[in-house]
This record gives structure tokens, sequence and C-alpha cells, in this order.
């Protein structure tokens, strides 16, 4: 075999040893950013006309990159989420293969002209206090497992932890002393600290107490689990979706603020704008929810700003003199402002 160009030896680095050995990223990390490049050299190979092995640097330059996003866009039929979230991979890398090789550094610089798509700004998805009761009130708890999903649900929505976080949890994450926590491993494995309320460190016990009786809170058991031929396994993602999806389902039928679509995310969602709406600053939430960035937080006050306008919208009659005068403007928030209040600018 040929000795591989300078492209392939950086993205073999990249994924290989400075993603998971240098930088420690998560598997989901390292899997979106395999995707979105082979993705992109797929579609270089198809435009150039040369072997895949054949590729290189000088194969890529602005108008390919940006070909290839409308390429996302419109034969995938790609999200503008998902066509930015290929765009950051894609152009990380490269920052990564200038900084090895003097001799990229021409070639980051034409990728760095590609620019994000404006998103268009749309509610955050949550619901209310009524309709998360309904979904956890729907379980069977005469049975183990209706006891388990019940109470998932509830801790779930209580913390406001990510389904993946949900799963990792061990009994060894969990401290019930004076200042009960929970410390969860999140996104680019950054671990943070949840505190626990009373309430839901009494549900907890009672939990441990049927589920875990007399195990060492020391123990790296899962707590939350499923059985298969005897044995405790770790619950993935997809049981605990297709759990919620089902409660869910059945929760809809006794309570129409239930959404059409329950999904564990919601729980999250749900938590913040509850957490919001009760006057808990942004940055503390987004401290909660482990957001790398305030920005991502600032979803939770525009939701609850536009309720509010939709809300007085709906309250004021068409017929009404007072019509003219509602100006959504005002009650749009302003990021850079929020922002500089957020950091103490203002």
């Amino acid at each position: 075999m040929e000795k591989m160009n300078s492209l392939f030896v950086s993205i073999h680095n990249y994924l290989l040893v400075a993603l998971p050995k240098e930088r420690k990223s998560s598997e989901n990390t390292i899997r979106s950013y395999k995707k979105s490049l082979e993705l992109f050299l797929d579609f270089v190979k198809k435009r150039t006309g040369k072997p895949f092995t054949a590729l290189s640097f000088d194969d890529i330059d602005r108008d390919t990159l940006s070909e290839f996003l409308e390429y996302l866009e419109k034969d995938r039929g790609c999200s503008i989420s998902t066509r930015n979230r290929r765009l950051h991979c894609i152009r990380a890398f490269y920052r990564y293969a200038s900084q090895e090789d003097i001799s990229v550094v021409c070639h980051f610089n034409e990728i760095e002209k590609v620019k994000k798509a404006k998103q268009p700004q749309k509610l955050v998805e949550h619901m209310s206090e009524a309709a998360v009761q309904a979904i956890i009130a729907q379980p069977d708890t005469t049975t183990d497992n209706g006891k388990r999903d019940s109470f998932m649900m509830l801790f779930l929505y209580r913390t406001g932890i990510r389904v993946q976080e949900l799963v990792d949890i061990k009994l060894s994450d969990i401290r019930l002393d004076s200042h009960p926590s929970l410390t969860v491993c999140g996104k680019g494995t950054k671990v943070r600290s949840i505190p626990l309320r009373a309430d839901t460190v009494k549900q907890l016990k009672h939990y441990l107490e049927y589920f875990h009786h007399g195990e060492s809170m020391y123990s790296n058991n899962y707590l939350f689990y499923t059985v298969r031929n005897r044995t405790r396994k770790r619950m993935t993602e997809d049981n605990v979706r297709c759990i919620i999806r089902k409660h869910g389902i059945a929760a809809k039928k006794v309570c129409l603020e239930v959404p059409d679509n329950v999904h564990p995310h919601l729980f999250r969602h749900s938590l913040a704008m509850s957490l919001y709406q009760n006057g808990v600053d942004l940055s503390l939430i987004s401290q909660w929810l482990g957001h790398s960035c305030i920005e991502t937080t600032l979803i939770y006050a525009h939701a609850d700003t536009e309720i509010k306008r939709q809300t007085i919208e709906r309250a004021v009659p068409e017929e009404s003199t007072l019509k003219p005068f509602l100006n959504s403007d005002r009650y749009t928030i302003n990021d850079e402002d929020l922002l500089k209040q957020l950091c103490g600018l203002k």
C-alpha cells in the first residue's frame, strides 16, 4: 500500500490520537467528527472524480465546502443545525491540521471563510408541570418495571440531565450526606455536580432500598438497569426513549397538555423553563445543565418571552383599539444586551 498523503495522516492523528487520547473527547463526539469528515470526503471524491485514496488538501477549497453544505441541505434533507454541525467538525479538523503542519495553514484559511448558516429562531419545546406529572403517573407501580419507570422519569425531570448521563449513573456517583448531590459526566467528558432536592432524595432512597437493597453506595453498579438472562445490564439510551414514548402516548389520553412526541430531552427543557420562570438566574441554570456556553441557555429566555407575547396578543381581540399598539419588538430579547447583563458588563 502506498504511503498515506498528509490529508489522511492528519485525519488519522486527529481521530485516533488527538480527540480520544489528548482531548479526551467522548465516543459520541468522535463519532460525529468521523461522520462529518467521511461524508465530506465522499462528496469531494464524487466531485473530483478521483479515487478516494488520491484525495489531498489541494482538492478542497472554499467553493468545494460550500457546495458540500448545499448538498447536505438540498439532497440529503439535513436541517440547518446539522449543516452547521458538519461545518464545525470540518473546520475543527482543519484547525488541528494547520497547527500540526504549517503547509495546511493556507487551506485552513480558505475553509475559515465559509460561515455558518443563520438558523431561524424557534421556541424551545417543553412541557407544563401538569403534563410532566401526567406522564410520571402512567406506569403501573405495583410492578417492578412500573416502579422503575416512574422514578426514572421523575429523576430525569428533577435533575435535568441528558439521557446518556442518566444511563451512565452509578451508585458511586450519588452523595446522600448533608449536601445530597449527583455527579455526572456530560458532553466532552465535562464533569458537574447537581444538587438533589429533599423530596427527590426521599424518592431516591425508596428506589435504592427496593432495587439496590444492601448495596454499597461506593459500588460501580448502574442506578438504572435492565435484567437479561438473570444478569443486570446497563440500560441503553434507546431503552429510555422507548419507555418514555410509551408512557407519553398513554398520558396524552388523560392530559391534553402532553405533547404528541414525548422524549427524554423534553424533561430537561421542561426543568430549565420551570427554573427560569421561577426566577432562577440564567447563569445558574447554565451551570446546572452543563452548558459550555451561556448563549445556549438563552433559548429559555427567548421561549418564555415569546410565550408571554403570544398570550398577550391572544388576549387582545382583533377589533380592540389596543391592537395597533401591540408591538412584538417590545417583547423580543436582545441577545447582546442580555449577554452583557449576564457577564456583568451592564
